[in-house]
């Protein structure tokens, strides 16, 4: 990567969680240059100690002008403490019908934060592992840069 991409992701992430101190995790990870396997799930471990708060969660997307469609769609599978799993398919708008980028666009760099649970409640304390595979058509998508999950307190 070149320094002015470095610096481009940065800011990006520091303009998606700056000055938030509602934040309770957050993590992003890469998507491999070649582009976004279906089979290539991305996992996220979340240490819960809190079982007493509400909580909203977020998926985050950051995709580049080259990205080929409209939309991409996410299998979201939980894994909860106690082996249980919850799974959710989510459609992720990243466009207008014009052609016109959503999000917060930074050169060639797109961010998009989606609502996926509001005001959530964790039933046990311990592990939870959330993991985001790719649900497009295509084995392989190209122009998906990386994707997070961001884990906030409610506020009243």
């Amino acid at each position: 990567m070149t320094r002015a991409t470095l610096t481009a992701i940065a800011a990006a992430f520091c303009i998606l969680t700056a000055c938030n101190n509602n934040v309770y995790y957050s993590e992003h990870i890469n998507v491999d240059e070649d582009g976004w396997n279906m089979y290539d799930e991305k996992h996220f471990n979340v240490d819960v100690d809190d079982i007493m708060h509400t909580f909203n969660f977020y998926v985050d997307l950051r995709n580049t002008n080259d990205y080929p469609y409209s939309n991409t769609f996410l299998f979201i599978k939980t894994t909860f403490p106690d082996g249980g799993i919850a799974l959710d398919t989510m459609e992720c708008p990243l466009a207008n019908p014009d052609g016109q980028w959503y999000g917060k666009q930074s050169g060639k760099y797109i961010d998009n934060r989606y609502f996926l649970r509001k005001n959530v409640i964790f039933p046990d304390m311990g592990k939870y592992t959330f993991s985001i595979a790719q649900a497009t058509r295509d084995t392989n998508i190209v122009g998906i840069k990386d994707v997070g999950i961001v884990i906030e307190y409610a506020t009243k």
